[in-house]
């Protein structure tokens, strides 16, 4: 065993392996990559996975990270035998609902830069001629999809990365670390002590076990998925090297299928939930002979990952199997396992450095389908580069500290097993455990007949029922059936009144730290691009940049004393960044849950706060982006000058305690000006139509300042900062692309990730997308390139398979003069 190492991996199924490939590709060779099990049929996740490689999804982060590793595993062989069969693969739609959400998923996969087309039930039948076509309304195929052998893939490119000078190191158990000053300095193993400069863990289902040995909590649920292989096939036609049909999803009975020869090998979603306690898992693994997983047939025997098969949970799957593919009538299961994965609370994996240790670094919960392009992205993040791919959501930090418990990553790791292939709908809330976290205005909220969505564990109102008579007398224009989910009238109601009254919108979830410190403003100074060096009272919209000149985050920094600063942030990975760069001189703390915020907004706000403020709030007492310290009423408040929905108004921030009563009082003191409360649905559609980016929706890491409309928040003349250098290279050169805003010609609401073309070709996709009910248009931002970014030019945006005409329209569409905020 090694003394020391720059880099210690833990675990080598395809997750390790691929990292340690990819490191020593970028020139990073001192790894030892450690395995309590053997090489490379380690017995984990990776040794069972039925190897099923597709690409689309929702999200652009997985679409691209499954791409990534296409490519990554197509170039792969092992003496001489093929690590991936790019075979292809279809989802089929034996519901009306499917076929539609299909042609919705062609759209994402375009958006994404995934070729794909549309069959009907014959084209299904020509590729897999055993599916029955009259079951099927028709499906869609992606060529470049496939199957990956992932014991093979594993070796493959461990074998590659120990020619480079990695190490790898079987039957090596870590058993503990020694943490100092915050960080690992000495690994425990069955082998001997090892000082360590990083560690990253890729130990599958046994993570939590090696996190808690560090510290760490890793916030992921082992759960059992069934998988059987049948007898053979009659009529499959067997395959040289094992597979030649396309993979088949059967997403409306939650399954999928994939060839073994002349058999075929099926998975279920379908059964119960079948959770395993992290503990309760055999400490080491000892897979039997064969283990190459089961694309071979068997080879389970002695895997700590795999549990016995439960055949009456299979029932209901193999029904529906033989009703799609009649010819297994004439089979039988021969063998079958629960094999167990990792799934986390929203679906996504969890990858990056950890809050509790400084340089213990976690890439878990990876499936098959993107565990070479997490290993590329991890060896770059690891080598200290920004990934090529954008983690956001994929991001370990992510979550807070709720999010960890055992009970909450218990339930929602079921409820992603259960939902892994239905339709899910972007705002479709999940269902427990509920509510876990309400404002202060909760109560009143419930009283004006609420409808409540959720995010991030907060329960967020998006329209009132209370509000119901606003919509009388007005034009509001109805979205189609899949944006019209969540969506009321009201809504479109309430957009409306809010630019003609005053309107109470609860923003209490909108993440807020406090910077206090003699240091506080130099450490702000190197972390944002805008000039914070301004007297207290001050409010400041600024950007963290990655090292690239990538947008890592916007953020709203109010100076209120000469060493205090309060930033609104985006989620709890901004406050990370923060802590990671802070030294002794600056304290960074969490206060959004021991504060609420009120948006008072629209024409009429002033008249409600100068009614209950013990200060002048005329706009030449209390100007645009300032903040000051008052009374409403009784109620201490800190109120900043800004509005994110483009009217006249303050943000009213309040210690918990007192928000019932900061609310009673706004709306008794508001009854004679009209006030209403005003829900999520109306704030999107008035910050779209006021042209206000989102961070993580309109613009990520990927994207600069410049090329994101936001040139304005950039002060490169104030010194030095993180992506300044990056910045002043890039304008070197004109921006390559643009986000704009489109108006979609017919009026069709779109829902975000669409695909846009130009001359038939797609060019970009959009972000951000509603009814702007102010201006009386549909629109949505959308990356394009530079020479279709000028206001006037015609493009087209694919919609469920339709293509609908849209033009670039100068930005923002509303008030572009910005008088409305400013009087």
């Amino acid at each position: 065993m090694d003394s020391s190492t720059q880099v210690l991996v833990v675990g080598a199924g395809i997750v390790g392996c691929s990292t340690a490939y990819h490191l020593a590709r970028l020139g990073i060779t001192d790894v030892l990559v450690v395995e309590q099990g053997p090489l490379f049929a380690t017995g984990g996740s990776s040794s069972h996975a039925p190897g099923l490689v597709f690409q689309t999804n929702p999200s652009e982060t997985m679409s691209r990270l499954a791409a990534d590793t296409v490519r990554c595993y197509a170039g792969l062989e092992l003496d001489g035998l093929p690590c991936f069969h790019q075979v292809g693969g279809i989802e089929v739609a034996a519901t009306p609902e499917r076929w539609a959400d299909l042609q919705r998923k062609l759209g994402l996969a375009t958006a994404w830069g995934i070729r794909g087309e549309l069959l009907d039930p014959r084209q299904v039948h020509d590729r897999i001629p055993q599916i029955d076509p009259a079951r099927i309304h028709g499906g869609l195929h992606v060529p470049t999809d496939g199957v990956a052998k992932p014991v093979r893939a594993a070796e493959a490119m461990a074998r590659e990365a120990k020619r480079l000078g990695v190490r790898f190191a079987a039957g090596t158990e870590v058993i503990g670390f020694e943490v100092r000053d915050g960080r690992i300095r000495t690994a425990h193993t069955s082998g001997g002590d090892v000082a360590v400069q990083t560690v990253l863990c890729c130990a599958g289902i046994w993570g939590p076990q090696v996190g808690r040995l560090a510290g760490v909590s890793i916030p992921v649920q082992p759960l059992a998925h069934q998988y059987a292989v049948t007898s053979p096939v009659p009529g499959l036609e067997p395959a040289d090297g094992e597979v030649r049909q396309p993979i088949l999803r059967h997403q409306d009975s939650s399954m999928y299928f994939r060839q073994i020869h002349d058999r075929y090998g099926i998975g279920s979603y379908q059964h119960r939930a079948i959770p395993v306690r992290s503990d309760d898992l055999l400490p080491t693994a000892a897979p039997g002979a064969g283990a190459e997983a089961p694309s071979e047939g068997g080879g389970w025997k002695g895997m700590a990952s795999v549990q016995p098969f439960t055949p009456e949970d299979f029932a209901g799957p193999w029904a529906d199997a033989c009703e799609l593919l009649p010819a297994l009538r004439h089979t039988e299961i021969t063998e079958g396992m629960n094999g167990l994965f990792l799934f986390t609370a929203d679906g996504m994996p969890v990858l990056g450095p950890s809050n509790e240790v400084g340089n213990f670094w976690v890439a878990e919960a990876v499936w098959i389908t993107h565990a070479a392009g997490v290993g590329r992205a991890m060896a770059q993040w690891l080598a200290g580069e920004v990934p090529g791919i954008d983690l956001r959501q994929a991001d370990l930090r992510r979550f807070e500290d709720f999010a960890h418990s055992p009970s909450y990553v218990g339930e929602r790791g079921a409820q992603s097993f259960r939902e892994v292939y239905d339709i899910i709908h972007p705002q479709q809330p999940p269902e427990h455990p509920r509510p876990l976290r309400t404002s202060p205005f909760h109560d009143r909220q419930r009283e004006l007949g609420a409808v409540f969505l959720e995010a991030n564990g907060w329960e967020r109102p998006h329209w009132y029922e209370s509000n119901k008579s606003l919509v009388d007398g007005r034009d509001i224009a109805q979205p189609g059936p899949w944006a019209g989910r969540y969506w009321s009238p009201i809504v479109g109601a309430e957009h409306q009144a809010t630019r003609e009254r005053a309107a109470m919108y609860d923003m209490t979830s909108l993440p807020r730290a406090e910077v206090t410190g003699r240091g506080a403003l130099d450490l702000l100074q190197r972390l944002t691009t805008n000039q914070l060096d301004r007297p207290p009272g001050y409010v400041t919209y600024t950007l963290m940049l990655e090292p690239t000149a990538g947008i890592r985050a916007d953020i709203t920094v109010a100076r209120l004393a000469r060493d205090a600063f309060q930033i609104g942030c985006n989620g709890p990975r901004d406050i990370a960044w923060l802590r990671r760069h802070a030294d002794e001189a600056v304290q960074v703390r969490d206060i959004t849950g021991g504060t609420c915020c009120i948006g008072l907004w629209g024409p009429r706000a002033r008249d409600v706060l100068a009614k209950l403020a013990d200060r002048d709030v005329s706009h030449e007492a209390f100007r645009f982006f300032r903040a000051k310290r008052l009374f409403v009423g009784e109620v201490p408040v800190l109120a900043l000058r800004l509005s994110y929905v483009g009217e006249l108004g303050w943000e009213l921030y309040a210690s918990a305690e007192f928000g019932r009563r900061l609310w009673d009082l706004l709306a008794a003191a508001g009854a004679e000006h009209g006030i209403f409360p005003g829900g999520r649905g109306a704030f999107n559609g008035l910050r779209l139509e006021k042209g206000y980016r989102a961070w993580g929706a309109d613009m990520w890491s990927l994207h600069d300042p410049d090329e994101a409309g936001l040139a304005f928040a950039v002060k490169a003349d104030k010194g030095e900062f993180i992506g300044r250098d990056a910045l002043l290279r890039r304008r070197e050169q004109a921006p390559r692309r643009r986000l704009c805003c489109l108006r979609i010609d017919d009026g069709t609401v779109l829902m975000g990730s669409e695909p846009v073309f130009a001359d038939d070709a797609p060019v970009g996709f959009t972000t951000s997308a509603g009814y702007g009910h102010s201006v009386g248009a549909s629109l949505a931002y959308a990356w394009l390139p530079a020479e279709l970014s000028d206001p006037g030019t015609p493009v087209r945006v694919s919609y469920f398979d339709q293509r609908y005409p849209a033009t670039v329209v100068a930005d923002p569409v509303f008030d572009p003069e910005m008088t409305r905020m400013r009087c």
